[in-house]
């Protein structure tokens, strides 16, 4: 009993290694050549995708909103970053103003 104990515990915290490695590689994406985008104009989301850009707000000329998802290796998208990338290529994307 204690050794499977002592193995779910093993598997427990490589999985969780295994997350924060991720969690750090989304946010240091921005710094990565392949992130095409001012840093200054990203903003970290972390789920369901990991970054919306305003790309060329910083400086003073919004040219368009990207939403960024950072995968590496083999990794392929969610079942909920593809329902959110689906509504983003059908546009059902709209701006709501909430008056609080």
């Amino acid at each position: 009993m204690e050794a499977e104990t002592q193995e779910g515990e093993k598997k427990r915290c490589g999985k969780e290694e295994q997350g924060s490695n991720y969690k750090i590689t989304e946010q240091i994406a921005l710094f990565l050549p392949e992130f095409k985008y001012n840093p200054k104009d990203a903003r970290f989301i972390g789920s369901p995708i990991d970054f919306i850009v305003f790309d060329g707000l910083d400086e003073g000329e919004l040219r368009r909103i990207v939403f960024v998802e950072v995968k590496s290796g083999k990794s392929t998208l969610s079942r909920r970053e593809k329902l959110v990338r689906d509504a983003i290529e059908e546009n059902r994307v709209e701006w709501e103003i909430l008056n609080a």
